[in-house]
């Protein structure tokens, strides 16, 4: 038996076995020769043979890849030394082999290093396991259990009907027809979520429904828009602004859909006959509706009526408008192993549980793709519409950290005198070249959008942590005194310019008294926010306290960052150290428990930067918050009007609410504010000092007996992060 075959054993937890390959003298050569009566000899038990010769089974592949890699490349560098004709598909042709394999081998490296440090860690797990139960032991299992924790990235994919962004994904994640793609007419309706199915080799869709009384709700709006908008929509004929009638259409769009021509000819209550719910049950009794299938074109033709407005398609009941969300679970998919893409529809929705899922998910994005056709990438009005509409949730407001304008039907060239593969080339580059300058010109206008010598570590280390809480809590208190400045000359500013922001909002006279009737009474109804069916929607409390935001957004850029590496709170919680590394040279023999250390720092530290993004969101958008609750009643007495003089009763109702209360209601915003600031900071400073000093303690202060010997399994899993992060480099 050589090295190669002990090591492979050591790191498939088979060591007991090594006395027997010895014997049989086993070498890296032969290891690959061995039939299943061989192994059946060598490991008598059915639970280790199992995993032996999966984990062969693997390491032939890779050895495989590997071989067919190193052939290509040898191939390729050998075959037309010299001047070679250009020709652009034959070289992609030649390359593409050797780049998909190289990349096929990365991957499968990867899984099967992450399978045998999952291994190694069970097995770990099952030596703390077998020792007596103590507090640091009941905290290592859990530190190992929470390793199992699947973290993904979330890519945000937008783009209008027709811009390929349905192919685009299908591509990226290699599955040909898994999203339905439809007609030209047909859109995505509802959200989408592509990622990894880890439990089986089928292709799934979870189907999420929204709430059955939200629907009733909706329901009960048709007698309601027939009967308030007679008086106000015949007022003036000649009116062609699209957003007088949107809401009403959008309903007659879903019920359509659903019901067919029937809905005209009955009651809400008669709409929610069980019989127009029979093939989903799910949505009646508020659970997921879970479809399986062997192929990605069988599941694609199946969830196409959940996921599509528009087409025909010989459906005879579309249940779009009932869902909340699909979830697209994709089998053996490397790409989907680390992230989770998610297929949006270009703007937020009517339907409440809808919209707040689409805020969510934007809001939640490490990534942002909008997708459009190469020709119209600067001048398609929606693309921009959609970054402009998302932009508070995926800038301050959010966790965003790359926004990619993705230009798709690139290889489409249209009428071309010569058709040689240079001139192609030239064209495509010369277009690209262009639209990528117009785009970047365009982003350029958005730029609004973590007892002895364990006695003596014990007190080095406590002291490092005091030094750096302290240079914590001073650069957070000058942090919270810029906060309240800032927000000052914010409350002031406001105060100055609200008569002005109500002129402008409530008598503005490009817009018809027909649709600021329209656009007033959606406002009082919803809380302050009108969501018309086209154009941008209209949040009359972000417009009250869009001078107080503004006073903030470049100190709340600088304090939360979404790029680089500076991190939140001006880079302290990426700055935080316990010097462990300097600690190591001075104290040998607590080194172990200090790699322990650095590494809980490091997952502490990626922890509380998590919480600070999810925290900020929270904090950016309470200003608005707290000037809607301000308004909460003004706008219920204003939405109780109704007959004639409505709309100028409605106008003189927030001009004197707004009036009555500016002073207060800013004043309160900023308090608000600082207030979940300064929450936000002493919970970020306990945290990291109570976690920090458990786990100094549960470290070093515990009697070493109750740990067992780990040091091989250490120096396994280091060994297999030096071999991914040659992968990784390669």
């Amino acid at each position: 038996m050589d090295t190669f075959v002990r090591d492979k054993l050591n790191q498939w937890n088979l060591s007991e076995f090594m006395e027997i390959f010895k014997e049989e003298e086993v070498d890296k050569n032969r290891l690959f020769c061995l039939e299943d009566e061989d192994i059946d000899k060598l490991i008598p038990k059915v639970g280790p043979r199992a995993r032996f010769k999966e984990r062969l089974k693997q390491l032939k592949c890779q050895q495989q890849n590997e071989e067919e890699t190193n052939s290509s490349e040898i191939l390729f560098s050998t075959s037309d030394i010299g001047k070679r004709k250009f020709d652009l598909q034959e070289e992609s042709r030649a390359e593409k082999p050797a780049v998909k394999r190289q990349r096929a081998s990365i991957q499968f490296s990867e899984a099967v290093i992450l399978n045998d440090v999952k291994a190694i860690m069970e097995h770990v797990y099952e030596k703390l396991h077998n020792r007596e139960s103590t507090e640091l032991n009941e905290f290592l299992k859990t530190k190992i259990r929470d390793l199992e924790v699947d973290k993904r990235a979330v890519v945000g994919v937008f783009g209008k009907t027709g811009s390929g962004k349905t192919s685009l994904i299908n591509s990226v994640i290699g599955v040909n027809k898994l999203l339905p793609s439809g007609d030209v007419d047909a859109c995505t309706s509802v959200m989408i979520k592509v990622e990894a199915n880890v439990n089986n080799s089928t292709y799934e869709a979870e189907i999420e429904f929204i709430p059955k009384d939200e629907w009733e709700d909706e329901l009960g709006t048709v007698d309601r828009f027939l009967e308030q908008d007679g008086e106000q929509e015949k007022q003036d004929d000649d009116d062609d602004d699209d957003d007088d009638n949107d809401g009403y259409h959008d309903l007659v769009e879903k019920l359509s859909a659903l019901y067919g021509e029937e809905w005209k000819e009955k009651s809400s209550e008669q709409l929610m006959d069980i019989r127009y719910f029979r093939e989903i049950p799910e949505f009646l009794n508020s659970t997921k509706k879970i479809l399986i299938c062997e192929s990605a074109t069988e599941l694609s033709a199946k969830i196409l009526k959940y996921t599509k407005q528009g087409g025909d398609g010989g459906i005879k009941r579309w249940y779009w408008p009932l869902v909340k969300c699909v979830t697209v679970k994709v089998p053996k998919n490397n790409f989907l192993q680390h992230v989770t893409l998610v297929d949006l529809p270009g703007n937020g929705d009517r339907n409440k549980s809808r919209d707040s899922m689409w805020k969510g998910i934007v809001g939640n994005c490490s990534a942002v793709w909008i997708v459009s056709e190469i020709n119209r990438a600067a001048s398609d009005k929606e693309s921009w519409e959609v970054l402009k509409r998302a932009s508070s949730l995926l800038g301050n407001g959010g966790e965003c950290r790359h926004i990619h304008f993705i230009c798709t039907k690139s290889d489409v060239i249209g009428d071309l005198h010569d058709h040689s593969a240079a001139n192609v080339q030239a064209f495509i580059l010369k277009r690209n070249i262009k639209a990528k300058e117009a785009v970047s010109k365009e982003l350029n206008k958005l730029t609004k959008i973590k007892t002895g010598i364990n006695k003596v570590v014990c007190e080095d280390l406590e002291s490092n942590l005091d030094c750096q809480l302290d240079a914590m809590r001073n650069v957070m208190r000058e942090i919270y005194t810029n906060f309240g400045k800032c927000l000052d000359e914010g409350v002031e500013i406001s105060k100055r310019s609200c008569e002005k922001i109500l002129k402008s909002f409530l008598y503005n006279a490009r817009k018809s008294g027909s649709c600021q009737y329209n656009i007033l009474k959606g406002v009082v109804r919803n809380g302050g926010i009108h969501k018309p069916k086209k154009g941008k929607e209209i949040n009359f409390n972000v417009k009250l306290t869009s001078f107080l935001s503004q006073s903030i957004d470049e100190e709340f850029r600088k304090t939360f960052p979404n790029e680089g590496n500076h991190g939140p709170f001006n880079g302290v919680i990426n700055k935080f150290s316990l010097d462990t590394e300097k600690l190591k040279q001075k104290y040998k023999d607590a080194e172990l428990h200090l790699v322990f250390l650095k590494t809980e720092e490091e997952k502490l530290k990626t922890k509380l930067c998590k919480r600070i993004r999810d925290r900020k969101k929270m904090i950016y958008i309470i200003l608005t918050k707290t000037v809607e609750e301000t308004m909460a009643e003004c706008y219920k007495r204003a939405a109780q009007f109704h007959g004639k003089n409505t709309l100028q009763n409605i106008k003189e109702k927030i001009q004197k609410h707004v009036h009555n209360f500016k002073n207060s209601m800013f004043e309160k915003a900023k308090d608000v504010m600082l207030e979940q600031l300064l929450k936000l900071m002493v919970e970020i400073l306990g945290l990291l000092e109570k976690n920090m000093m458990e786990s100094i303690e549960l470290s070093l202060q515990s009697e070493d007996n109750s740990i067992p010997d780990v040091s091989t399994e250490l120096s396994m899993v280091q060994k297999h992060w030096n071999e991914l992060n040659s992968c990784m480099d390669a």
